[in-house]
């Protein structure tokens, strides 16, 4: 095993020198630096990074926490968070918590699975990591779940602890653009298929969609808002009861892809045309959503953003290089296809 003192005899420079260099500390001329350098390359000289991380009380290790790796959002933000973390020669350590496998949309149960999320926390603690992502598989408040003495981000979630951060997507906006890009087209009866009635992105939406109605001196129908549960079978249903309103809506915006494919089969099954008769949009831009037929106008989430956002105020709070932002909400995107039709062209 080669050894600091044998890098320092064959540069002909003393053993700090040398640890000065490894460590990228101390006032070395640029040509010791390269000198000594050039001795560790021809050594194959490994330092110690166990030793250098307990001297310097650092790993360079990020612990990151995803509730379900399985969930459609989790893997694009892990990669943002490895790309980044590549960046900045990071490492990162992952738990996959499996929470949507037990618990699914019944987030009021999340309490079974505060054990698990304390256990994991600890053993990444243990592996002396530098701080932890927490991604979460739906946004809402975790306020308290996580109390550490080191940097936190909650990626896709949120907490108002102090020193903890939070990363999202701006659900208000996205929802006011998606409704305002219908109005633009001429539809003035649009309707809203929501997900869960106590879920923050489920309000955040609803209020871009009302705001936007709003601004347009559009009447807002009550009748036209109907609450699904994030899954397919709820947008049919909501779908089906939408259709049989005596003043049928011209254009269906709803809150997920998986909704939105609910609407397609109501629609089908009721000899109504998607976009010739109705316009749908979705929200969330799943793979499945360029299946459909027609292919789903939707919103896009900046997913891979999200997780390279969560990993630069990470690396900002560690380092201690400036002060993070402590509450981002990036913004969203509509990808047009070909489920949304202008209404002076609907037959």
């Amino acid at each position: 095993m080669v050894r600091i003192k044998d890098i320092a005899k064959a540069a002909n420079v003393s053993t700090a020198t040398v640890s000065y260099v490894i460590n990228e500390r101390g006032n070395i001329s640029s040509d010791t630096r390269k000198k000594v350098l050039k001795v560790i390359k021809e050594l194959n000289y490994q330092p110690n990074n166990v030793a250098k991380s307990l001297k310097i009380n650092k790993t360079n290790t990020i612990g990151v926490v995803v509730e379900d790796i399985t969930v459609f959002s989790s893997p694009e933000i892990i990669n943002g968070i490895n790309e980044s973390a590549d960046e900045n020669g990071l490492s990162i350590l992952l738990t996959n918590l499996r929470v949507h496998r037990r618990i699914g949309n019944n987030f009021g149960e999340f309490d079974k699975c505060r054990t698990d999320v304390k256990a994991a926390v600890e053993e990444l603690v243990s592996r002396q990591v530098d701080g932890i992502i927490y991604v979460g598989v739906h946004n809402r408040d975790l306020t308290g779940l996580i109390e550490l003495d080191k940097p936190v981000v909650f990626s896709y979630c949120s907490s108002r602890t102090e020193n903890q951060f939070s990363v999202n997507y701006d659900d208000e906006l996205a929802a006011f653009e998606a409704t305002n890009y219908l109005i633009g087209l001429g539809h003035q009866k649009i309707a809203l298929i929501s997900g869960l009635i106590d879920s923050i992105p489920a309000h955040g939406r609803f209020l871009g969609y009302y705001k936007a109605l709003v601004s347009h001196n559009l009447e807002f129908n009550p009748e036209y808002v109907k609450t699904g549960d994030w899954e397919y079978l709820s947008g049919y249903t909501m779908a089906k009861e939408l259709l049989s309103v005596k003043n049928r809506p011209t254009a269906i915006l709803a809150m997920n892809d998986l909704m939105a494919g609910g609407v397609f089969e109501a629609c089908r099954e009721s000899g109504v045309r998607v976009p010739e008769d109705l316009s749908v949009i979705g929200f969330d831009n799943r793979e499945c959503s360029f299946y459909f037929t027609p292919r789903l106008t939707t919103v896009n989430l900046p997913l891979n953003e999200i997780g390279m956002k969560s990993m630069e105020i990470l690396v900002g709070a560690i380092r201690k290089s400036d002060i993070p932002e402590t509450d981002v909400k990036l913004k969203c995107n509509l990808v047009e296809r070909e489920s949304v039709m202008e209404y002076s062209t609907v037959r």
